[in-house]
């Protein structure tokens, strides 16, 4: 347990080499261990209710596709700084700019965008359910790039499937 802490928390045993004023500022603000997990779990279930409620909104006539677009785009966005709790702002940035996950990235936050817009100032429901579908893609993509070798499973599960 010892050891996940320290990699959780970028100690993970490399040696820094002064690092900059970032890296000083992200060390001087680190929480205490179960402070990370009691924010992680705050915001991911935070996220995840609001995805659940969102969805069940949907279906309301006249203002059901603002409001899903709204809370599902929040709850992505909580979810997403869920993880920022466990390792930290910086280092959070630092991993999704990394090259293996730089585009499912920008696809997510350009839809978490554009799913707004489509909802309020283009009003338009079509896109607005697009972008939203392409947000938990591109999610769903990001995540699979934390587990070792699940991009290329799926990759070959749908090959296989077409």
């Amino acid at each position: 347990m010892d050891k996940l802490k320290q990699v959780l928390s970028g100690q993970d045993g490399g040696s820094s080499d002064g690092g900059g004023i970032l890296e000083t500022a992200n060390q001087a603000s680190s929480l205490a261990w179960g402070t990370r997990m009691k924010g992680f779990l705050i915001c991911f279930i935070l996220g995840a209710l609001c995805s659940i409620l969102a969805t069940c909104l949907l279906w309301l006539p006249g203002f059901g596709l603002p409001v899903f677009a709204v809370l599902y785009t929040f709850g992505n966005i909580c979810a997403l700084a869920s993880t920022m709790f466990l390792i930290g702002p910086l280092r959070q940035l630092k991993n999704m700019c990394a090259k293996v996950r730089a585009l499912a990235t920008t696809v997510m936050l350009v839809c978490l965008v554009l799913t707004l817009c489509a909802a309020f100032w283009w009003k338009n429901n079509g896109l607005a359910l697009l972008f939203c579908v392409l947000q938990f893609l591109a999610f769903t993509w990001y995540g699979l790039s934390y587990i070792p070798f699940a991009r290329d499973a799926v990759l070959k599960l749908f090959s296989l499937c077409i």
